[in-house]
């Protein structure tokens, strides 16, 4: 063996050479790291977690619960104790004996720890169990805290279960096996691509911590997702409307509007051919219009949800009617633009106004009582902090909600790709959906603490109604013919508060639909896929236990059963239209120039 030579992981004086090259770069590449950091962008500091309020509170609850009842926390005590003290002897006891073993008993199975060297090497497999016996130490303590107010409870829990993901040892390099080997086996190079990403996304992101998650360079708007022909043959400051281009001879007389999030990019229904819900709809063989909403500046301020409804959804309704020469239309609000479409129904019916003949909504809110995992978020505090945030910028920016939206999610959608891309130097994974969701948009300031203040926190549209456009909008002024498809894992929307919102709606027609998976997959859930299933129950009476108890259980992607739906609301087949119209020019192909409009804070 030659001294130029790796063995069994030692390193030898060639890649030694190599390693301390790259780690001197690694010393270079900090230097631009302190620059982004100096000059970061700076955010509300109430955005970051709980005011020391929630920690005092639950620490005056911890030491009220040991005065009470002594005995409860000296066991759970004891048992951290005796837990890390035959945990450490245990680990002694084998490097005393000169074996270089884990444990016989390596601990439970996690998929942060599936290295084989954290069951089998005594440092790593010690360090572990450690953390796992800390982890569940923590969660222990605060489900024994029962002197605290319930939404106050759930709040600590949130947080600390943050800081219990935040200290695993895979988020550090020195615990971290799976780096630590790629290090030496790239001779550090591994570590200074590692760097160049998190400064790339720093950078990005104006100083603001948000991993990127998909390659971003590996993907065009037009060319390989947003595909499906089409035209945009009306735009306004609020919105582009797009007018798909037909596939079949004819199609259904009343046409289909369809309003995504604006919290996102609509291209989420149309990423690519196979999983297109844009293109499966115009083969049914409707019209089908799409809103592409702007993405906001600071301009845009003083926009609230009276201008999404008058220069979006009646604007896009009223063109719409005016191309295809029609008087209704079937309209589809996507998550808080379903929750709009109920105060635009609520709007018309007041109204007398019929312009939509049916709605759809896809995991929409309509009813916040019960605000589920976003209930940390929902606090006083918090939402100041926003209110705070809004005023100085005048919108909410993009990556504060991308990061609340992650957070939710943390072990993966922060720290596994964190540390894919930041110790391992990896470069984010090719993947149209995970580009999307890092496509994100702004939010007006005015429009942000309307639905913040009065939706979410007050939940006025459920509980007597919300006050908008000179009206009082109501849930029981809906009285259409619906259809509303919620999720069984969406954590965004969850299923049992849209059909909670869905049986107060005044509809007497009413379909709903439980489809498998969350609030993207379950949507975006093609039928060639045969991927996931769905649950119906017309008895809308029951409440959502006993709905899904008596519910019956269907194969299958839910399009098909939702199409036969809206077919039956569509109308008689006419000759195909052409996109656009003499009134209407053609002002550029789909998917338009708003989409393309990157969120700035």
């Amino acid at each position: 063996m030659t001294t130029n030579d790796t063995t069994d992981g030692v390193v030898s004086g060639e890649n030694l050479d190599k390693l301390n090259t790259n780690l001197r770069k690694v010393e270079e590449l900090t230097q631009r790291l302190t620059q982004v950091l100096t000059h970061r962008s700076t955010h509300n500091a109430a955005l970051d977690g709980p005011n020391q309020e929630l920690f005092n509170k639950a620490a005056t609850a911890y030491w009220h619960e040991a005065f009470r009842d002594p005995a409860k926390v000296l066991e759970h005590q004891l048992q951290f104790w005796s837990k890390s003290v035959t945990h450490f002897v245990e680990a002694q006891q084998v490097l005393a004996s000169g074996k270089l073993a884990a444990p016989a008993d390596p601990g439970p199975k996690d998929r942060r720890f599936a290295n084989p060297l954290w069951d089998t090497h005594p440092y790593f497999n010690y360090v572990k169990q450690q953390y796992l016996i800390n982890a569940a130490a923590v969660t222990q303590a605060v489900e024994d805290v029962t002197d605290m107010d319930p939404a106050e409870k759930q709040r600590l829990a949130y947080f600390s279960r943050q800081i219990v993901d935040m200290m695993s040892p895979t988020n550090f390099l020195a615990t971290n096996p799976d780096a630590l080997e790629k290090a030496v086996a790239t001779e550090g190079h591994s570590l200074v691509k590692g760097l160049e990403n998190l400064i790339s996304d720093l950078e990005a992101n104006n100083g603001e911590l948000i991993v990127k998650l998909a390659d971003d360079t590996a993907f065009e708007l037009g060319r390989n997702i947003a595909t499906t022909p089409g035209k945009v043959v009306f735009r306004n400051r609020m919105m582009e409307l797009i007018q798909y281009t037909p596939t079949t001879e004819k199609v259904h007389k009343t046409p289909v509007v369809l309003f995504p999030p604006w919290i996102n990019k609509f291209y989420i229904l149309d990423l690519k051919e196979q999983n297109s819900l844009v293109k499966w709809i115009v083969e049914q063989g409707h019209t089908l219009f799409v809103v592409s909403w702007v993405n906001p500046d600071a301009a845009y301020a003083g926009v609230g949800l009276e201008d999404y409804i008058n220069d979006g959804y009646l604007a896009a309704i009223g063109e719409a009617k005016a191309i295809t020469g029609e008087k209704q239309v079937n309209a589809i609000g996507y998550c808080i633009a379903g929750t709009t479409l109920s105060l635009t129904l609520s709007l018309l019916k007041q109204r007398k106004d019929k312009s939509i003949k049916s709605a759809t909504f896809f995991t929409a809110l309509t009813d916040f009582g019960d605000q589920g995992e976003f209930a940390p978020f929902l606090t006083d505090d918090f939402i100041d902090g926003i209110e705070a945030e809004c005023a100085d910028k005048g919108i909410l920016p993009s990556v504060i909600m991308a990061r609340t939206f992650t957070y939710l999610r943390s072990n993966d959608l922060v720290y596994t790709p964190a540390i894919k891309s930041y110790m391992m130097g990896e470069t984010p994974p090719a993947f149209d959906l995970l580009y999307w969701n890092g496509d994100g948009a702004n939010l007006p300031a005015k429009m942000a603490m309307q639905y913040l203040r009065g939706l979410c926190q007050r939940n006025e549209l459920a509980e007597g109604g919300f006050d908008l456009m000179g009206h009082h909008l109501t849930l029981d002024d809906i009285d259409v013919p619906l259809c509303a498809i919620a999720c069984e894992t969406d954590h965004i929307a969850p299923w049992k508060d849209s059909y909670r919102g869905i049986q107060q709606m005044g509809s007497k027609d009413k379909t709903f639909i439980m489809t498998q998976s969350g609030h993207i997959a379950g949507i975006v859930n093609p039928p060639s896929k045969n991927k996931y299933g769905h649950y119906t129950n017309p008895d809308l009476k029951l409440d959502h236990e006993a709905w899904l108890a008596s519910a019956d259980f269907n194969e299958g992607s839910w399009w098909p059963r939702w199409g036969a739906w809206l077919k039956k609301r569509a109308g008689a087949m006419v000759k195909a239209r052409e996109p656009g119209d003499s009134e209407h020019p053609i002002l550029g192909d789909a998917p338009g120039t708003y989409v393309s409009v990157k969120a700035k804070s």
